[in-house]
């Protein structure tokens, strides 16, 4: 512990003062019936390609929130949950259509159905769809539709070899969110139909782990037998980079048989390669840097080094409006510096396997006692783990309350402590729980409920002129701005795309 304290003490002063976050969240657009909503990205929010705060995801129904940067907690959530607002009261001329709360997904019609994307007729605009669709001849487009939370976060005067010490660290004791923060123990029928799976009926048509903490992060989610064989390297950013690389301009023979175009001349995808560009490759966590307009994130990252890190891991909590809560972005900041702030040796190939399977443990057993996790060569179990890295973390805590007043830090590792005392705690035994309490061990019935509580609330906030007023004249810039960029756009389509694929533009 004391190695711990010195480095804490070696940070430069006002380090931790100047800790900063944003956060992005994802969550499907659904009708009132619980079924996706098929509608267009709502008109009244503005152009999905240029808005600052509100966007799309993989889907035209999925809807991707994006607060600023923010050195306040307060200050960040607020925003969040005007971003809210503003698209709640756009989403009322939908048809009542709200906001999917879970993270696995509502019910879901066939997959060819799920709507992509859609960003204009500009080069980078029809880029964007390409991929996306891409993405769904490679994975299904149903995988595509879970969505979930990413925290971005940095500290003042961190090295990239730093930043990358905490990236292996965050690997390693990541089951440790999982078990605390996972919220998707189950899901609807619809999104398994026709595939393989582990998954046992809890009624109807609702499936689910008993033991369960978060599918979206186990062997149903975001997961890829091509990408299982890509060993990235966390050991530094010239490994990362070239690891990445390779992924990114090499043919892959199942992706090539796809091809670029279908027969009837319409792009099926970007590129061959096993990723298409760096956004598909599937992390917990990843180092990123605020990349110029066409400029490639790999080359960002190589020209001007890491700039934060975006984890990746969190479902959306379905009992929180917008789905994440001040305490939770608290053990994050302490858990993020404490990956930072201890030793972190190279990765190994063995151990990145390892790493692997306490993940899909954790995800989908992560709440069944006595449950054991790989510790290098021995099995420790999960709870007595989480335990020591909780307790590992209160100096942090404590200096972390010291730097922004209060005990609030602290405050945050004793819910954790209590949540690894007793499972049932957690948000996703607490899923389970309300599902067989009130709605007959039924996902969907259990979400829909949520999310229509979730619609009242956000609804019933009051809105001032001024706020209705900005969130308004964003929406008309942004649809200027996609106007903007289509009428400058001269060149075709495809030089287009094989120049911004071309290893060039990747950086060395």
């Amino acid at each position: 512990m004391s190695d711990l304290q010195d480095r804490l003490r070696a940070l430069p002063s006002g380090s931790l003062s100047g800790l900063r976050r944003g956060i992005e969240k994802e969550s499907l657009r659904a009708q009132p019936s619980g079924a996706l909503a098929l509608t267009p990205h709502p008109a009244a929010l503005g152009s999905a390609l240029t808005h600052p705060h509100i966007t799309t995801d993989f889907s035209e129904s999925q809807v991707e929130l994006v607060t600023r940067v923010h050195l306040s907690i307060e200050a960040c959530l607020e925003e969040l949950t005007q971003i809210h607002q503003a698209t709640y009261r756009a989403m009322r001329d939908m048809g009542d259509e709200m906001l999917w709360v879970s993270s696995m997904p509502c019910d879901l019609p066939t997959d060819e159905t799920i709507p992509l994307g859609r960003y204009g007729n500009s080069n980078v605009g029809r880029a964007k769809s390409v991929y996306r669709m891409g993405l769904g001849h490679r994975y299904g487009r149903r995988m595509q539709t879970i969505s979930g939370i990413h925290y971005n976060w940095s500290l003042p005067g961190v090295s990239d070899e730093q930043y990358f010490g905490l990236i292996r660290n965050f690997r390693r004791h990541s089951f440790l969110l999982l078990y605390l923060f996972g919220a998707s123990p189950a899901v609807g029928a619809s999104f398994v139909a026709g595939r393989q799976h582990e998954l046992q009926t809890l009624a109807g048509q609702t499936l689910y782990m008993p033991h369960g903490t978060s599918l979206r992060m186990g062997r149903l989610g975001y997961q890829s037998d091509a990408q299982a064989t890509l060993a990235v390297s966390y050991n530094s950013l010239e490994r990362y980079g070239a690891s990445l690389q390779d992924a990114l301009t090499r043919p892959y023979a199942p992706y090539a048989a796809v091809g670029i175009h279908n027969p009837g001349g319409e792009y099926n995808q970007l590129a061959t390669s096993l990723l298409q560009i760096e956004n598909e490759f599937y992390g917990t966590i990843r180092p990123k840097r605020v990349i110029f307009p066409g400029e490639r994130p790999l080359h960002a990252l190589r020209e001007r080094g890491v700039e934060y890190v975006e984890v990746r891991l969190m479902d959306l909590n379905p009992f929180v409006p917008i789905g994440i809560t001040a305490e939770t972005v608290r053990f994050l900041d302490v858990f993020l510096l404490h990956c930072l702030l201890t030793p972190s040796p190279p990765d190994t190939a063995d151990e990145i396997a390892a790493l692997g399977r306490n993940q899909h443990r954790t995800a989908g057993h992560g709440r069944q006692p006595g449950l054991t996790l790989e510790r290098g060569s021995e099995q420790g179990t999960l709870v007595d783990w989480g335990l020591q890295l909780v307790d590992e973390c209160r100096p942090l805590a404590a200096a972390l309350d010291a730097a922004h007043g209060g005990e609030l830090y602290q405050a945050a590792l004793v819910a954790a402590h209590e949540l690894l005392a007793d499972a049932s705690l957690t948000p996703s035994a607490r899923v389970l729980n309300a599902m067989a309490h009130d709605f007959d061990n039924s996902f969907q019935r259990f979400t829909q409920a949520q999310s229509r509580q979730t619609q009242a609330q956000l609804l019933a906030r009051p809105v001032t002129p001024e706020m209705a007023a900005h969130f308004r004249e964003m929406a008309q810039a942004s649809v200027a701005e996609q106007q903007r960029i289509e009428a400058g756009d001269t060149m075709p389509f495809e030089i287009y795309r094989q120049q911004y694929l071309s290893p060039q533009r990747l950086g060395l």
